[in-house]
């Protein structure tokens, strides 16, 4: 693995249009995984993701989406039919989790009923909380609780391939998602990533009438 090797690999994934958050994600995968031959392996000498640089994106305003976007991504997830993703989408949307934080949440901090609930969320940088979960989100999650039965496993996104869902997994059902959707309909929503349910949700919060505070602390922007 060299370093032309990563820089070609990166420049295919912005051919086939893949976000500059999604190539700095796989840039720091690779990062991970090379330190890791590095120091405990020995199979590396050199990270070969160190002197590769990728575009820095401008701050922006959080994202609101239109009743349009809403309208579609959530008719999308009906028509999916699938537990898991509607479970996934509902945390975003619902509740303005993290991708990581839904990726590793786990059985133990999951605590719902068909009409009430609430979670321990947190991961790494990101700050631990309680989070009581709306109507909307419960009832999903509740669902997809009941169709999967395994109530032992460590976490509660399953996945074929490893104990958990991981976030590159989560990005690709979202992007399989939004190709479900007709020409029109993927016109108004290509370039919707899951973080921005998350601030959507926030930003609903917020005219719905909670406050700085109340917002920042659910969304676990408060440190301390």
């Amino acid at each position: 693995m060299t370093q032309t090797t990563v820089e070609l690999y990166l420049a295919h994934l912005e051919q086939e249009g893949f976000s500059i958050n999604h190539r700095a994600r796989v840039k720091s995968t690779i990062s991970n995984f090379a330190q890791f031959l590095i120091e405990e392996e020995g199979l590396l000498r050199r990270n070969p993701t160190r002197g590769i640089e990728l575009p820095i994106l401008p701050p922006h305003a959080p994202r609101e989406l239109s009743g349009e976007q809403r309208s579609i991504l959530r008719s999308l997830v009906e028509q999916e039919g699938d537990p898991r993703g509607a479970a996934l989408f509902a945390l975003g949307y619902w509740a303005g989790c993290r991708v990581s934080e839904i990726s590793w949440l786990q059985m133990v901090h999951t605590h719902v009923g068909p009409q009430e609930g609430w979670l321990h969320v947190g991961y790494k940088g990101s700050k631990w909380r309680d989070i009581h979960l709306l109507d909307q989100a419960c009832k999903p999650l509740y669902a997809y609780l009941q169709a999967t039965g395994d109530t032992e496993r460590t976490y509660v996104f399953l996945s074929q391939r490893s104990e958990r869902l991981t976030e590159e997994a989560i990005h690709y059902w979202f992007r399989k998602l939004k190709a479900r959707a007709t020409k029109v309909q993927q016109e108004v929503i290509q370039d919707i990533t899951f973080h921005d349910l998350r601030q959507d949700f926030g930003e609903r919060a917020r005219k719905a009438g909670w406050s700085l505070e109340e917002v920042a602390n659910y969304l676990g922007y408060v440190t301390g």
